[in-house]
């Protein structure tokens, strides 16, 4: 079943999740002061002003409690960026509050507290008009703590949260601070504003977090030729192809620092999954980023900025400026006259202007674009590039796009295009690379040979579960023994639940398969339905999941990834993976799984 009809029957899991609770500031105050029927509807414009903001960002509206909202992101199916899409949740619905005038002269504003943690959610409680799906544990207390600490219109974050954000937010350390019921002080962060970055890669590490690129020698020498072509002016797109955490973005970012001698321009653009609806958005990020505007300045000045841009870059300054100033949503008059165009004429000629801004960027200087995460891209930045695509070939433009699989490009057959697929690390690479992320840590081999193991050759994986090692495990520079348990990182337990979610109605069946061990087979003994296991498998194999040994019914299937099947299983409720176990017994002499050596409901991997 899909996961919305999950969440409709009350099927409960473990889950991370990130919880946001909004409050109305002053409440007691405002009715007061206000006629009740005058103060249902301040409320009520309230509350929907940030049940719609909150819906924007994929959040699932929880409960309305009064005058305040508690809302659900990862439920009741999980996304990459969920602690992300919260926060932007939260600042998006301080500013929309605060511009509310539910009645005449009065102010509005909010408190937003948000936590990420592990909780079991999916429950339904209550009936009729109070029923609601309730979620368990502490996540959701410090969340409603943070709510009643924060400043009026303002964001309060749990650390875990700030831990998955940290890069895409300007921030304010509070500190830890003492909140009731908990024993020891919270480290609380208060989120300004969103960051501007040149990448979710970058966004994500530092300088420091870059480990040495090992392997893709054959890539790199690819991208090398097909740069000196370029630098002959004979224009390449490059198609950079490969599964999420594969190394797109450090492949990127290693081919443009290994021509840090070389007089180039760089123009960078990354898309977004929040904003797939948005027009240009990628474009309208990498001009506020060029222009260096910024976030409090007035529109005059920003607009004093675009001229000088353009006036550095040789373009037309009166022609264009008007164009780039509507895409950034900046008034234009009374300095230019106002543009009496249709929608569609007003996108021609934008599409235009930035077109032709990039040919002259390119009679200056050999250009070197990139453009990660074309899976996010929304119609008219794709509009943008198949001019560019088509224009680049008599240029000297390097066009780098990166894409995840699923990307169908439209430029696959056209003789400047080429394509790499990245294709998963050999082991050797991979201990090499653990071992370089470890540095002078004494990680036991043991550890390490399970670590590479869980790995499946993605490096994102790989990274992550390293850096937990590190920083979870009591070591103790013993080269013998090993950690009882190492946890699946908050940082991959979003994406890893997200992919799971994405199963639908099959997600029962690779839960079950996950729980019998990273081999199984029987699965007709805990599904009754044959003939549905049979397609549940097949689609399981389509979308990559698992992989295949034999032909059916005698087939041995086999998780892609171990870490999915970690998370596969810890997101069943004890008291389900108990009554499966019991039913598994008869049929198999295997030990089943390794969660007999879990601590129960955790996302965690066995080490001996």
């Amino acid at each position: 079943m899909a996961a919305s009809q999950r969440a409709e029957m009350g099927v409960a899991e473990r889950r991370q999740l990130t919880v946001m609770f909004c409050d109305l500031v002053g409440s007691t105050a405002l009715a007061e002061r206000h006629d009740p029927e005058d103060f249902r509807e301040v409320v009520n414009s309230f509350l929907a002003c940030c049940a719609d903001v909150a819906k924007r960002f994929d959040g699932y509206i929880a409960r309305y409690m009064g005058d305040g909202l508690l809302v659900y992101f990862g439920y009741p199916e999980a996304s990459e960026h969920d602690a992300e899409r919260a926060i932007l949740a939260g600042l998006a619905i301080v500013s929309a509050v605060r511009a509310l005038r539910p009645r005449s002269g009065l102010t509005l504003e909010t408190r937003v507290g948000i936590a990420t943690g592990e909780v079991v959610v999916g429950d339904l409680i209550g009936t009729g008009v109070s029923q609601e799906r309730s979620v368990v544990g502490r996540t959701a207390h410090v969340a409603a703590r943070l709510q009643g600490l924060a400043e009026p219109s303002s964001v309060a974050v749990s650390d875990a949260t700030y831990r998955l954000a940290r890069g895409f937010f300007d921030w304010l350390d509070l500190g830890p601070i003492s909140l009731k019921g908990f024993a020891e002080p919270v480290q609380v962060w208060r989120a300004l504003r969103e960051r501007q970055v040149a990448s979710r890669f970058e966004a994500s590490h530092t300088v420091a977090d870059l480990w040495p690129l090992v392997d893709r020698r054959a890539e790199r020498t690819l991208l090398s030729r097909w740069w000196s072509r370029v630098e002959a002016s004979e224009g390449h797109v490059v198609q950079l192809s490969g599964e999420p955490g594969i190394g797109k973005s450090r492949l990127a970012v290693e081919l443009v620092a290994n021509l840090a001698d070389k007089a180039f321009t760089t123009l960078r653009y990354y898309c977004s999954p929040y904003h797939q609806s948005s027009a240009l958005y990628p474009i309208i990020k990498q001009l506020e980023g060029a222009a260096r505007l910024l976030h409090d300045e007035p529109p005059e000045k920003k607009l004093d900025r675009i001229e000088d841009l353009l006036t550095r870059t040789g373009a037309a300054v009166d022609a264009t400026a008007p164009l780039l100033a509507s895409l950034l949503s900046l008034p234009i008059e009374p300095r230019y006259a106002p543009l009496n165009f249709t929608a569609q004429q007003l996108k021609f000629r934008t599409l235009e202007a930035l077109e032709a801004w990039v040919v002259r960027l390119t009679t200056k200087q050999t250009t070197m674009m990139v453009f990660e995460d074309l899976h996010w891209a929304d119609p008219t930045t794709l509009e943008l590039l198949d001019r560019l695509v088509q224009r680049v070939r008599h240029l000297p433009v390097f066009l780098l796009m990166t894409f995840r699989p699923d990307f169908v490009s439209p430029w696959e057959n056209r003789p400047h295009v080429k394509t790499l697929v990245l294709e998963r690390l050999p082991q050797g690479d991979c201990m090499q690379l653990a071992k370089g992320i470890a540095g002078a840590s004494q990680v036991p081999s043991g550890v390490l040979d399970r670590i590479v193991a869980h790995a499946d050759g993605v490096p994102l994986f790989l990274e992550e579960l390293t850096k937990t090692v590190l920083q979870t495990s009591d070591l103790g520079g013993k080269r013998e023994g090993t950690p009882q348990n190492v946890h699946v990182p908050e940082t991959l337990q979003d994406a890893l639940m997200a992919r799971l979610d994405r199963l639908g109605r099959w997600k029962e069946v690779a839960q079950i398969g996950a729980l019998i061990g990273p081999r199984f087979k029987m699965l007709t003994a805990l599904v009754p339905r044959e003939e549905e296991v049979a397609v549940a498998l097949q689609h399981l194999l389509a979308v990559g999941l698992i992989r295949s040994d034999g032909s059916p019914p005698d087939a041995v299937y086999t998780f892609r990834h171990a870490l999915l099947q970690d998370v596969a299983v810890a997101s069943l409720l004890r008291s389900r993976r108990e009554s499966l176990h019991i039913r598994i017994a008869p049929h198999t002499r295997e030990r089943v799984s390794a969660d007999s050596s879990r601590r129960a409901g955790t996302y965690s991997l066995a080490l001996q």
